[in-house]
Protein backbone atom coordinates (compact mmCIF):
# COMPACT_ATOMS: atom_id res chain seq x y z
CA UNK A 1 0.00 0.00 0.00
CA UNK A 2 1.21 3.43 -0.64
CA UNK A 3 1.92 5.26 2.53
CA UNK A 4 0.31 8.40 2.32
CA UNK A 5 -0.48 10.77 5.26
CA UNK A 6 -3.43 9.90 7.08
CA UNK A 7 -6.11 12.31 7.87
CA UNK A 8 -5.83 11.38 12.10
CA UNK A 9 -8.02 12.33 14.72
CA UNK A 10 -4.65 12.26 16.63
CA UNK A 11 -5.19 12.61 20.54
CA UNK A 12 -3.69 15.45 22.03
CA UNK A 13 -0.15 14.35 22.97
CA UNK A 14 -0.02 15.28 26.53
CA UNK A 15 2.75 16.37 27.76
CA UNK A 16 3.54 16.50 31.71
CA UNK A 17 5.40 18.65 33.31
CA UNK A 18 6.97 17.96 36.78
CA UNK A 19 6.84 21.28 37.94
CA UNK A 20 7.15 25.18 37.38
CA UNK A 21 6.40 24.90 33.32
CA UNK A 22 6.57 28.92 32.48
CA UNK A 23 9.54 29.99 31.05
CA UNK A 24 11.40 32.80 32.60
CA UNK A 25 13.14 35.82 31.06
CA UNK A 26 16.34 35.54 33.44
CA UNK A 27 17.82 34.48 36.46
CA UNK A 28 18.16 37.89 38.40
CA UNK A 29 14.94 37.95 38.72
CA UNK A 30 11.50 36.52 40.15
CA UNK A 31 12.75 36.16 43.72
CA UNK A 32 15.74 34.78 42.95
CA UNK A 33 14.13 31.09 42.75
CA UNK A 34 17.43 29.49 40.69
CA UNK A 35 20.20 28.02 41.85
CA UNK A 36 23.36 29.64 41.13
CA UNK A 37 25.07 26.84 39.19
CA UNK A 38 22.40 25.81 36.47
CA UNK A 39 23.77 22.52 35.36
CA UNK A 40 21.75 19.12 34.72
CA UNK A 41 23.75 16.14 34.31
CA UNK A 42 21.60 13.09 32.71
CA UNK A 43 22.23 9.57 31.90
CA UNK A 44 21.01 7.90 28.85
CA UNK A 45 20.84 3.64 28.01
CA UNK A 46 22.09 4.00 25.10
CA UNK A 47 24.86 5.59 22.20
CA UNK A 48 23.29 8.79 20.40
CA UNK A 49 23.69 7.53 16.96
CA UNK A 50 22.88 10.58 14.55
CA UNK A 51 22.22 14.47 14.65
CA UNK A 52 21.18 14.14 10.81
CA UNK A 53 17.31 14.75 11.20
CA UNK A 54 17.03 12.82 7.97
CA UNK A 55 18.79 9.56 9.65
CA UNK A 56 17.49 9.66 12.68
CA UNK A 57 15.30 6.83 13.67
CA UNK A 58 15.74 6.18 17.18
CA UNK A 59 14.32 8.25 20.09
CA UNK A 60 17.76 9.16 21.46
CA UNK A 61 18.63 10.67 18.45
CA UNK A 62 15.30 12.97 18.14
CA UNK A 63 15.32 13.97 21.79
CA UNK A 64 18.92 15.50 21.29
CA UNK A 65 17.21 16.96 17.77
CA UNK A 66 14.72 18.44 19.79
CA UNK A 67 16.95 20.29 22.31
CA UNK A 68 19.37 21.57 19.42
CA UNK A 69 17.40 22.65 16.79
CA UNK A 70 14.02 24.80 16.20
CA UNK A 71 11.54 24.01 13.89
CA UNK A 72 7.99 26.05 12.57
CA UNK A 73 6.47 25.19 16.44
CA UNK A 74 7.45 23.66 19.24
CA UNK A 75 4.98 22.04 21.50
CA UNK A 76 4.20 23.57 24.91
CA UNK A 77 3.70 21.85 28.36
CA UNK A 78 0.09 21.24 27.22
CA UNK A 79 1.25 19.50 23.77
CA UNK A 80 -0.49 22.46 21.76
CA UNK A 81 1.83 23.46 18.62
CA UNK A 82 3.37 26.51 19.63
CA UNK A 83 4.92 29.17 17.68
CA UNK A 84 8.66 28.74 17.04
CA UNK A 85 10.26 29.88 14.03
CA UNK A 86 6.50 30.56 12.91
CA UNK A 87 5.14 34.05 13.57
CA UNK A 88 2.28 33.71 11.65
CA UNK A 89 0.47 31.00 9.41
CA UNK A 90 -2.20 31.36 6.82
CA UNK A 91 -4.72 28.00 5.96
CA UNK A 92 -6.01 28.53 2.68
CA UNK A 93 -7.79 25.94 0.45
CA UNK A 94 -9.85 24.02 2.69
CA UNK A 95 -6.88 22.97 4.74
CA UNK A 96 -4.14 22.11 2.22
CA UNK A 97 -2.17 25.31 1.66
CA UNK A 98 -0.13 26.18 4.55
CA UNK A 99 1.55 29.76 4.20
CA UNK A 100 4.01 30.51 7.14
CA UNK A 101 5.67 33.73 7.25
CA UNK A 102 8.79 33.17 9.70
CA UNK A 103 11.12 34.97 12.20
CA UNK A 104 13.98 37.32 11.13
CA UNK A 105 17.42 37.67 12.38
CA UNK A 106 17.67 34.20 13.86
CA UNK A 107 20.70 32.61 13.47
CA UNK A 108 22.46 29.14 12.80
CA UNK A 109 25.61 28.59 15.16
CA UNK A 110 27.66 28.80 12.10
CA UNK A 111 26.38 32.72 11.46
CA UNK A 112 24.20 31.73 7.99
CA UNK A 113 20.70 33.08 8.58
CA UNK A 114 17.94 30.81 8.93
CA UNK A 115 15.58 31.32 5.63
CA UNK A 116 12.58 29.74 4.35
CA UNK A 117 15.16 28.20 1.67
CA UNK A 118 16.46 25.93 4.79
CA UNK A 119 13.19 24.48 5.29
CA UNK A 120 12.78 23.68 1.36
CA UNK A 121 16.37 22.19 1.57
CA UNK A 122 15.82 20.11 4.68
CA UNK A 123 12.56 18.37 3.12
CA UNK A 124 13.49 18.00 -0.18
CA UNK A 125 17.03 15.97 1.50
CA UNK A 126 14.61 13.86 3.49
CA UNK A 127 12.13 12.72 0.35
CA UNK A 128 15.63 12.13 -1.98
CA UNK A 129 16.17 9.25 -2.61
CA UNK A 130 19.54 9.22 -2.30
CA UNK A 131 19.46 9.78 1.00
CA UNK A 132 17.39 6.90 1.94
CA UNK A 133 15.87 8.37 4.77
CA UNK A 134 13.91 5.96 6.69
CA UNK A 135 11.17 8.35 8.28
CA UNK A 136 10.79 9.97 4.49
CA UNK A 137 7.11 8.34 4.50
CA UNK A 138 5.97 11.04 6.78
CA UNK A 139 6.21 13.57 4.57
CA UNK A 140 3.99 11.49 1.80
CA UNK A 141 1.40 14.19 2.76
CA UNK A 142 2.97 17.10 1.40
CA UNK A 143 2.19 17.20 -3.15
CA UNK A 144 4.99 15.43 -4.81
CA UNK A 145 6.21 14.26 -2.22
CA UNK A 146 5.88 10.11 -2.77
CA UNK A 147 6.51 10.58 -6.13
CA UNK A 148 9.74 12.09 -5.44
CA UNK A 149 10.53 9.97 -3.13
CA UNK A 150 10.24 6.89 -5.92
CA UNK A 151 12.27 8.86 -7.73
CA UNK A 152 9.19 9.88 -10.34
CA UNK A 153 9.68 13.39 -10.14
CA UNK A 154 12.50 16.05 -9.48
CA UNK A 155 13.04 17.53 -6.15
CA UNK A 156 11.76 20.90 -7.36
CA UNK A 157 8.41 19.20 -7.63
CA UNK A 158 8.13 18.77 -3.85
CA UNK A 159 4.81 20.49 -2.72
CA UNK A 160 6.91 23.05 -0.73
CA UNK A 161 8.58 27.04 -1.61
CA UNK A 162 10.26 29.45 -0.58
CA UNK A 163 7.60 32.40 -1.66
CA UNK A 164 10.05 34.87 -0.20
CA UNK A 165 12.93 34.83 2.08
CA UNK A 166 11.11 34.35 5.28
CA UNK A 167 7.76 33.21 3.70
CA UNK A 168 7.29 29.41 2.86
CA UNK A 169 4.40 27.98 1.48
CA UNK A 170 3.58 24.12 1.47
CA UNK A 171 0.73 22.50 -0.67
CA UNK A 172 -0.56 19.23 0.86
CA UNK A 173 -2.40 16.64 -1.24
CA UNK A 174 -5.46 16.57 1.24
CA UNK A 175 -6.31 18.19 4.85
CA UNK A 176 -4.08 17.26 7.55
CA UNK A 177 -5.52 17.90 10.82
CA UNK A 178 -2.54 16.78 12.94
CA UNK A 179 0.05 18.80 10.47
CA UNK A 180 1.01 21.28 12.94
CA UNK A 181 1.79 18.61 15.14
CA UNK A 182 3.85 16.96 12.80
CA UNK A 183 5.87 20.10 12.01
CA UNK A 184 6.87 20.12 15.96
CA UNK A 185 8.62 17.24 15.44
CA UNK A 186 12.17 17.61 14.55
CA UNK A 187 12.06 15.33 11.09
CA UNK A 188 10.28 18.79 9.80
CA UNK A 189 12.84 20.90 11.23
CA UNK A 190 15.12 22.85 8.79
CA UNK A 191 18.51 22.07 7.68
CA UNK A 192 21.72 24.15 6.79
CA UNK A 193 22.74 23.71 3.01
CA UNK A 194 26.24 25.08 3.61
CA UNK A 195 26.52 22.68 6.37
CA UNK A 196 25.95 19.76 4.76
CA UNK A 197 27.90 20.93 1.62
CA UNK A 198 30.89 21.39 4.42
CA UNK A 199 30.69 17.46 5.71
CA UNK A 200 29.14 16.09 3.02
CA UNK A 201 28.25 12.03 4.45
CA UNK A 202 30.23 13.18 7.68
CA UNK A 203 27.27 15.38 8.83
CA UNK A 204 25.56 14.66 11.48
CA UNK A 205 28.38 12.23 12.82
CA UNK A 206 29.77 14.19 15.07
CA UNK A 207 29.17 17.64 17.50
CA UNK A 208 31.56 19.52 15.25
CA UNK A 209 29.89 19.04 12.05
CA UNK A 210 26.72 19.70 12.72
CA UNK A 211 25.04 23.16 12.80
CA UNK A 212 22.43 24.15 15.31
CA UNK A 213 19.62 26.54 15.48
CA UNK A 214 18.10 25.64 18.82
CA UNK A 215 18.28 26.09 22.85
CA UNK A 216 21.26 24.34 23.13
CA UNK A 217 24.37 23.28 20.91
CA UNK A 218 25.67 19.50 21.56
CA UNK A 219 29.40 19.33 21.51
CA UNK A 220 31.67 16.91 23.10
CA UNK A 221 30.51 14.35 20.85
CA UNK A 222 32.71 12.45 18.27
CA UNK A 223 30.15 10.14 17.26
CA UNK A 224 31.17 7.36 19.54
CA UNK A 225 31.70 8.68 22.88
CA UNK A 226 29.62 8.25 25.85
CA UNK A 227 29.19 11.04 26.77
CA UNK A 228 28.08 14.37 25.54
CA UNK A 229 27.31 17.96 26.11
CA UNK A 230 24.23 20.14 25.29
CA UNK A 231 25.63 23.98 26.21
CA UNK A 232 23.33 26.59 25.80
CA UNK A 233 23.31 28.09 22.64
CA UNK A 234 24.21 31.74 22.34
CA UNK A 235 22.61 32.43 19.11
CA UNK A 236 19.43 31.28 19.68
CA UNK A 237 16.86 33.50 19.37
CA UNK A 238 14.83 32.53 22.37
CA UNK A 239 18.39 32.51 24.64
CA UNK A 240 16.61 34.77 27.47
CA UNK A 241 13.96 31.56 28.27
CA UNK A 242 16.91 29.19 28.71
CA UNK A 243 18.03 28.68 31.89
CA UNK A 244 20.34 26.04 31.84
CA UNK A 245 24.45 26.68 31.03
CA UNK A 246 24.65 23.18 30.00
CA UNK A 247 23.53 19.43 29.97
CA UNK A 248 26.06 16.83 30.33
CA UNK A 249 25.05 13.55 29.00
CA UNK A 250 26.73 10.28 29.74
CA UNK A 251 25.58 6.82 28.80
CA UNK A 252 25.80 4.12 31.39
CA UNK A 253 24.12 0.93 30.08
CA UNK A 254 23.26 -0.78 33.04
CA UNK A 255 20.74 0.87 35.71
CA UNK A 256 23.43 -0.30 38.82
CA UNK A 257 25.92 2.08 37.12
CA UNK A 258 23.60 5.16 36.93
CA UNK A 259 21.93 4.36 40.35
CA UNK A 260 25.47 5.04 42.11
CA UNK A 261 26.46 8.19 40.21
CA UNK A 262 22.85 9.52 41.59
CA UNK A 263 22.84 8.39 44.93
CA UNK A 264 26.95 9.69 44.93
CA UNK A 265 25.32 12.94 43.75
CA UNK A 266 26.80 12.85 40.48
CA UNK A 267 23.84 12.86 38.14
CA UNK A 268 20.29 14.27 38.75
CA UNK A 269 18.40 11.71 36.84
CA UNK A 270 18.46 7.35 36.71
CA UNK A 271 16.79 5.00 35.45
CA UNK A 272 15.69 2.59 37.72
CA UNK A 273 14.99 -1.20 37.22
CA UNK A 274 13.58 -3.99 39.87
CA UNK A 275 14.57 -3.67 43.06
CA UNK A 276 15.86 -0.05 42.52
CA UNK A 277 12.32 0.44 41.93
CA UNK A 278 10.53 -1.23 44.89
CA UNK A 279 13.26 0.85 47.01
CA UNK A 280 12.28 4.40 46.03
CA UNK A 281 8.50 4.22 45.00
CA UNK A 282 8.28 6.46 48.12
CA UNK A 283 11.13 9.17 47.55
CA UNK A 284 10.04 12.70 46.31
CA UNK A 285 12.15 12.04 43.30
CA UNK A 286 10.27 9.18 41.87
CA UNK A 287 9.03 9.66 39.03
CA UNK A 288 7.48 6.73 36.79
CA UNK A 289 6.46 7.30 33.34
CA UNK A 290 5.14 5.10 30.49
CA UNK A 291 5.95 6.07 27.26
CA UNK A 292 3.71 5.45 24.32
CA UNK A 293 6.21 2.78 22.99
CA UNK A 294 6.60 -1.35 23.09
CA UNK A 295 8.86 -3.91 22.69
CA UNK A 296 8.81 -7.00 20.75
CA UNK A 297 10.36 -10.06 19.10
CA UNK A 298 10.72 -9.50 16.01
CA UNK A 299 11.13 -12.80 13.16
CA UNK A 300 13.29 -12.50 9.82
CA UNK A 301 11.16 -14.44 7.16
CA UNK A 302 14.10 -14.02 4.69
CA UNK A 303 16.75 -15.52 6.76
CA UNK A 304 15.04 -18.34 8.43
CA UNK A 305 12.25 -19.60 6.03
CA UNK A 306 10.78 -21.49 8.66
CA UNK A 307 9.42 -18.33 10.02
CA UNK A 308 7.71 -17.91 6.84
CA UNK A 309 5.32 -20.58 8.95
CA UNK A 310 2.66 -19.15 10.51
CA UNK A 311 2.18 -22.21 12.92
CA UNK A 312 5.95 -21.20 13.70
CA UNK A 313 5.52 -18.17 14.42
CA UNK A 314 1.98 -18.94 16.90
CA UNK A 315 4.76 -21.22 18.74
CA UNK A 316 7.51 -19.06 19.30
CA UNK A 317 4.88 -16.24 20.78
CA UNK A 318 3.26 -19.38 22.65
CA UNK A 319 5.85 -20.23 24.53
CA UNK A 320 6.31 -16.86 26.04
CA UNK A 321 5.00 -15.66 29.32
CA UNK A 322 4.68 -11.77 29.32
CA UNK A 323 3.69 -11.34 32.59
CA UNK A 324 6.03 -13.01 34.25
CA UNK A 325 8.78 -11.31 32.16
CA UNK A 326 7.75 -8.00 33.46
CA UNK A 327 6.75 -8.99 36.81
CA UNK A 328 9.54 -11.43 37.91
CA UNK A 329 12.88 -10.24 35.09
CA UNK A 330 12.12 -6.02 34.33
CA UNK A 331 10.83 -5.23 37.57
CA UNK A 332 10.12 -2.04 36.07
CA UNK A 333 6.92 -1.28 36.17
CA UNK A 334 6.90 -2.42 32.32
CA UNK A 335 2.74 -3.82 31.15
CA UNK A 336 2.43 -7.33 29.37
CA UNK A 337 1.52 -6.71 25.54
CA UNK A 338 -1.69 -6.78 24.72
CA UNK A 339 -0.89 -6.78 20.79
CA UNK A 340 0.96 -4.70 18.93
CA UNK A 341 -0.40 -1.14 19.50
CA UNK A 342 0.31 -0.27 23.42
CA UNK A 343 -1.78 1.74 25.63
CA UNK A 344 -2.17 4.90 25.49
CA UNK A 345 -2.59 5.16 21.61
CA UNK A 346 -6.31 6.52 21.34
CA UNK A 347 -9.91 5.58 21.72
CA UNK A 348 -12.73 4.38 20.23
CA UNK A 349 -14.63 7.81 19.12
CA UNK A 350 -17.71 6.27 20.06
CA UNK A 351 -17.66 4.24 23.02
CA UNK A 352 -14.19 5.55 24.20
CA UNK A 353 -12.87 1.89 23.93
CA UNK A 354 -8.89 1.64 24.32
CA UNK A 355 -7.31 0.63 21.19
CA UNK A 356 -5.69 -1.97 22.68
CA UNK A 357 -8.53 -3.40 25.18
CA UNK A 358 -10.59 -3.45 21.57
CA UNK A 359 -8.09 -4.69 19.04
CA UNK A 360 -6.77 -7.65 21.89
CA UNK A 361 -6.40 -10.78 19.95
CA UNK A 362 -5.90 -12.80 23.10
CA UNK A 363 -4.22 -15.93 21.40
CA UNK A 364 -1.69 -13.56 19.96
CA UNK A 365 0.14 -12.96 23.71
CA UNK A 366 -0.66 -15.73 25.06
CA UNK A 367 1.36 -18.39 27.37
CA UNK A 368 0.43 -21.94 26.28
CA UNK A 369 3.77 -24.47 26.28
CA UNK A 370 1.81 -27.32 25.20
CA UNK A 371 0.22 -25.55 22.66
CA UNK A 372 3.50 -24.29 21.26
CA UNK A 373 4.89 -27.86 20.72
CA UNK A 374 1.74 -28.99 18.93
CA UNK A 375 2.09 -25.80 16.73
CA UNK A 376 5.83 -26.30 16.32
CA UNK A 377 5.39 -29.92 15.18
CA UNK A 378 2.74 -28.97 12.62
CA UNK A 379 5.23 -26.01 11.46
CA UNK A 380 7.98 -28.00 10.53
CA UNK A 381 6.40 -30.60 9.23
CA UNK A 382 5.19 -28.20 7.06
CA UNK A 383 8.07 -26.48 6.36
CA UNK A 384 10.38 -29.89 6.38
CA UNK A 385 12.47 -28.47 8.89
CA UNK A 386 14.18 -30.86 11.69
CA UNK A 387 15.36 -28.17 14.00
CA UNK A 388 15.64 -24.31 14.41
CA UNK A 389 19.08 -23.37 15.27
CA UNK A 390 18.74 -19.46 15.20
CA UNK A 391 20.40 -15.90 16.65
CA UNK A 392 18.73 -13.68 18.69
CA UNK A 393 20.12 -9.93 18.08
CA UNK A 394 19.86 -7.65 20.86
CA UNK A 395 21.53 -4.58 22.24
CA UNK A 396 23.85 -4.50 25.36
CA UNK A 397 21.71 -2.40 27.67
CA UNK A 398 20.74 -4.22 31.15
CA UNK A 399 17.13 -4.67 30.19
CA UNK A 400 17.72 -6.29 26.88
CA UNK A 401 20.04 -8.71 27.90
CA UNK A 402 17.68 -9.83 30.96
CA UNK A 403 14.77 -10.10 28.32
CA UNK A 404 16.91 -11.94 25.85
CA UNK A 405 17.65 -14.45 28.33
CA UNK A 406 14.63 -15.03 29.35
CA UNK A 407 13.36 -15.23 25.44
CA UNK A 408 16.55 -17.57 24.87
CA UNK A 409 15.01 -19.71 28.02
CA UNK A 410 11.30 -19.77 26.95
CA UNK A 411 11.84 -20.86 23.33
CA UNK A 412 14.34 -23.25 24.33
CA UNK A 413 11.29 -25.31 26.16
CA UNK A 414 10.58 -26.12 22.56
CA UNK A 415 11.72 -29.37 21.54
CA UNK A 416 14.66 -29.46 18.59
CA UNK A 417 14.91 -25.23 19.41
CA UNK A 418 18.26 -23.68 19.86
CA UNK A 419 18.89 -19.75 20.30
CA UNK A 420 22.02 -18.15 20.71
CA UNK A 421 21.99 -14.52 22.03
CA UNK A 422 24.28 -11.66 19.96
CA UNK A 423 24.90 -9.15 21.83
CA UNK A 424 26.11 -5.71 20.40
CA UNK A 425 25.98 -1.90 20.96
CA UNK A 426 22.56 -0.23 20.70
CA UNK A 427 23.57 1.93 17.86
CA UNK A 428 24.80 -0.90 15.63
CA UNK A 429 21.98 -3.08 16.24
CA UNK A 430 19.57 -0.09 14.73
CA UNK A 431 21.78 -0.72 11.70
CA UNK A 432 21.65 -4.30 11.68
CA UNK A 433 18.02 -4.22 12.00
CA UNK A 434 17.72 -1.28 9.38
CA UNK A 435 19.19 -3.58 6.91
CA UNK A 436 17.44 -6.70 8.21
CA UNK A 437 20.83 -8.19 8.84
CA UNK A 438 18.81 -10.60 11.98
CA UNK A 439 17.00 -13.59 12.58
CA UNK A 440 15.52 -13.02 15.81
CA UNK A 441 15.68 -9.49 17.17
CA UNK A 442 14.31 -7.49 20.17
CA UNK A 443 12.90 -4.36 18.16
CA UNK A 444 11.49 -1.36 19.95
CA UNK A 445 8.93 1.25 18.49
CA UNK A 446 8.36 4.74 19.95
CA UNK A 447 5.03 6.85 18.91
CA UNK A 448 5.53 10.04 17.31
CA UNK A 449 1.57 10.40 17.76
CA UNK A 450 -0.74 9.19 19.80
CA UNK A 451 -3.18 7.72 17.13
CA UNK A 452 -2.61 3.61 16.18
CA UNK A 453 -1.45 4.23 12.92
CA UNK A 454 1.58 5.27 13.95
CA UNK A 455 2.25 1.53 15.12
CA UNK A 456 0.63 0.06 12.57
CA UNK A 457 2.22 1.34 9.38
CA UNK A 458 5.46 -0.27 10.62
CA UNK A 459 4.26 -3.48 9.36
CA UNK A 460 2.72 -1.81 5.54
CA UNK A 461 4.36 -4.12 2.73
CA UNK A 462 6.01 -1.14 1.65
CA UNK A 463 7.20 0.14 5.35
CA UNK A 464 11.12 1.28 5.57
CA UNK A 465 10.80 -0.42 8.78
CA UNK A 466 9.26 -3.46 7.90
CA UNK A 467 12.33 -5.54 7.33
CA UNK A 468 10.92 -8.77 8.42
CA UNK A 469 9.37 -10.33 5.37
CA UNK A 470 6.01 -10.32 5.98
CA UNK A 471 3.46 -9.21 4.59
CA UNK A 472 -0.59 -9.05 4.27
CA UNK A 473 -2.87 -7.96 1.42
CA UNK A 474 -5.58 -7.96 3.80
CA UNK A 475 -3.36 -5.87 6.06
CA UNK A 476 -2.43 -3.53 3.70
CA UNK A 477 -5.75 -2.86 2.08
CA UNK A 478 -7.13 -1.82 5.15
CA UNK A 479 -4.63 0.65 6.53
CA UNK A 480 -5.18 2.07 2.84
CA UNK A 481 -9.03 2.14 3.81
CA UNK A 482 -8.36 3.93 7.05
CA UNK A 483 -6.22 6.64 5.57
CA UNK A 484 -7.16 7.45 2.44
CA UNK A 485 -11.12 6.28 2.38
CA UNK A 486 -12.77 7.46 5.41
CA UNK A 487 -9.96 9.41 7.00
CA UNK A 488 -12.85 11.94 7.68
CA UNK A 489 -15.27 9.51 8.81
CA UNK A 490 -13.28 8.66 12.58
CA UNK A 491 -15.68 5.45 13.47
CA UNK A 492 -15.45 3.89 10.10
CA UNK A 493 -11.97 4.56 10.41
CA UNK A 494 -11.09 3.20 13.88
CA UNK A 495 -12.70 0.13 12.56
CA UNK A 496 -10.11 -0.49 9.87
CA UNK A 497 -7.58 0.09 12.11
CA UNK A 498 -8.94 -2.76 15.03
CA UNK A 499 -9.28 -4.96 12.11
CA UNK A 500 -5.94 -4.03 10.28
CA UNK A 501 -4.71 -4.78 14.32
CA UNK A 502 -6.14 -8.22 14.53
CA UNK A 503 -4.72 -8.95 10.96
CA UNK A 504 -1.70 -8.63 12.45
CA UNK A 505 -2.02 -10.27 15.50
CA UNK A 506 -4.22 -13.25 14.29
CA UNK A 507 -1.05 -13.87 11.68
CA UNK A 508 1.44 -13.54 14.00
CA UNK A 509 3.07 -10.78 12.07
CA UNK A 510 5.14 -9.58 14.88
CA UNK A 511 5.81 -11.07 18.61
CA UNK A 512 4.26 -8.46 21.12
CA UNK A 513 5.84 -8.48 24.33
CA UNK A 514 5.70 -5.66 26.61
CA UNK A 515 5.24 -1.77 27.02
CA UNK A 516 8.11 -0.72 28.64
CA UNK A 517 8.27 1.55 31.58
CA UNK A 518 10.70 4.35 32.32
CA UNK A 519 10.45 4.37 36.03
CA UNK A 520 13.08 7.54 37.33
CA UNK A 521 14.74 9.35 40.30
CA UNK A 522 15.06 12.69 39.08
CA UNK A 523 16.33 15.47 41.80
CA UNK A 524 12.76 17.38 42.95
CA UNK A 525 14.83 20.98 42.46
CA UNK A 526 15.22 20.50 38.80
CA UNK A 527 12.10 22.10 37.27
CA UNK A 528 10.09 22.15 34.21
CA UNK A 529 11.37 19.45 32.66
CA UNK A 530 8.36 18.77 29.98
CA UNK A 531 7.91 15.41 29.05
CA UNK A 532 6.24 13.82 26.10
CA UNK A 533 5.19 9.96 26.51
CA UNK A 534 3.75 10.18 22.66
CA UNK A 535 6.70 11.25 20.77
CA UNK A 536 10.05 13.26 21.59
CA UNK A 537 10.34 12.62 25.28
CA UNK A 538 12.26 15.73 27.04
CA UNK A 539 11.96 19.24 26.06
CA UNK A 540 14.69 21.28 28.34
CA UNK A 541 14.41 24.62 26.70
CA UNK A 542 13.05 25.79 30.15
CA UNK A 543 14.39 23.67 32.38
CA UNK A 544 16.91 25.13 35.75
CA UNK A 545 17.54 24.26 38.97
CA UNK A 546 15.92 25.66 41.63
CA UNK A 547 17.47 26.67 45.14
Amino acid sequence: MQRKGTILTVAALSLLTLAGCGSQSSSSNNGGKYAAKQVLNWTESSELATTDLAQATDTLSFNVLQNTQEGLYRLNSKGTPAKALATSTKVTNGGKIYTFNLRHGVKWSNGDPVTAKDFVYSWQRTVNPKTASQDAFYLFQVKNAEAVNKGQKSLSALGIKATGKYTLTVNLTKPVSYFKKLLAWPLFYPVNQNAVNKYGKKYGTSSDTTVYNGPYRLTKWNGTSKSWTLAKNKTYWDKKAVHLTKINEQVTESTTTSYNLYNAKKVDETLLSGQQIKNNKNSKDFVKRLPTGSQRLDLNEKKVSAFKNVNVRKAFSLAINRTQLVNDVLQDGSVASKGFVPAGMGNNPKTGEAFNQEASIKSAVSYNVKQAKTLLAKGLKQTGDKKLNVTLSVSDTDSSKQTAEFIQSSLEKLPNVTVTIKTVPYVQLITQQNNGNYELTLAGWQSVFADPINFLDVFEADSSYNTTGWKNSTYDKLLNEAENVYGNQPEKRWAKLVAAEKVLMNNQGTIPLYQAAKSQLLRSNVKSVVYNPAGVPYDWKTTYIAK
